[in-house]
């Protein structure tokens, strides 16, 4: 039996399948990321978060967790601030009472299930950006460097050069297209001049907040503003660039055909796709998108199998394949 579970800043799933490919249960519990905007409680909050939805899919299957032959846990954040990241190890283990597991961030979910856990790259699109690949058991992250600098491409990137335009639009700088009433109706705003209050004092600059704003983006540029359809092309665009970098870190040769794939919201965008894969066929790389295969939570659970040393086979995959719902927009990495 093998336990995958997919970390977030707003859900957490667990999911637990057998050698087969059998889908044995699953659960949902509440975000797990430690240092989110508001206060969770640190490591603590992560093992509390374990502890609920470890309990549930283990109850749900009529299994311990001493049943469980190998964890996969991508957790969110992990890595990010070095000093924490022994106790992010020991925190599984306080629930599952065994060191049969391994955590990692969430990032390798969205990997691990867009591509069945071989070789290739996953690029992540939430709240923040980031990519992860794997050649020959080597793993690469490119992005991820937080909202302050970077996570281009990503739905908060996406907001805030939506606002920059607002703000342009309101003082003339640039032409009044659909985006700007569309901020006016939705953040309610008394005067353009309001939504500083709005984001900075209410919001209090959270990027969860500020991400939210992107399917307004998306609807003006479908309603034909065309600084918004130029937001959402330079971010199919980034995210490419995200792909790049980690192939050229991988070591892929020119010849190599690399695989990749895509999870996360802001990939629901038609225009972010569309502008994402012609950067890449354009490209001189060699380049096969692929549609995810697995949802993040199932890749973790592929994961842990492959790191037991027992992969499921070709069979098992086409049976899990089979049973498993697809979710490729899911919020996979909204912390990136």
């Amino acid at each position: 039996m093998f336990l995958g579970v997919d970390g977030g800043g707003t859900k957490t799933a667990f999911c637990l399948i057998d050698s087969a490919g059998t889908i044995r249960a699953r659960a949902l519990g509440e975000g797990a990321y430690y240092f989110a905007d508001n206060a969770t409680g640190g490591v603590d909050h992560v093992v509390r978060v374990l502890e609920q939805g470890i309990g549930a899919v283990t109850k749900a299957a009529g299994i311990t967790p001493a049943d469980i032959d190998h964890a996969f846990l991508g957790l969110p954040g992990y890595g990010e601030v070095p000093g924490d990241v022994a106790a992010l190890d020991a925190a599984p283990g306080r629930v599952l009472g065994h060191q049969r597991y391994a955590s990692d961030n969430d990032m390798i979910c969205g990997w691990a299930g867009s591509l069945g856990a071989v070789d290739g790259i996953n690029v992540i699109s939430g709240t923040g950006s980031m990519t992860y690949g794997e050649r020959q058991g080597h793993g690469v992250r490119t992005g991820g460097w937080s909202e302050l600098f970077s996570d281009e491409g990503s739905a908060y990137w996406i907001a805030a050069r939506a606002l920059n335009v607002f703000s342009r639009m309101s003082d003339g700088r640039l032409p009044e297209g659909p985006l700007a009433e569309l901020l006016r109706r939705h953040l309610e705003l008394a005067s353009d001049l309001e939504v500083i209050d709005v984001v900075l004092n209410r919001w209090e600059g959270h990027r969860s907040e500020i991400a939210s704003l992107t399917p307004l983006v998306v609807e003006a540029a479908a309603a034909g503003d065309t600084e918004a359809a130029a937001i959402l092309t330079e971010a199919g665009r980034e995210l490419a660039l995200l792909v790049d970098g980690a192939r050229r870190r991988l070591g892929f040769s020119p010849d190599e055909t690399v695989l990749v794939s895509y999870s996360g919201g802001v990939f629901r965008s038609a225009r972010v796709l569309d502008a994402f894969t012609t950067a890449l066929k354009s490209s001189a790389a060699e380049y096969e998108l692929r549609q995810p295969l697995f949802e993040p939570v199932v890749g973790a659970a592929i994961y842990a199998a492959k790191l037991a040393g027992t992969p499921l086979g070709t069979e098992a995959l086409a049976t899990l394949r089979s049973s498993s719902n697809i979710t490729t927009t899911e919020d996979s990495h909204d912390d990136a």
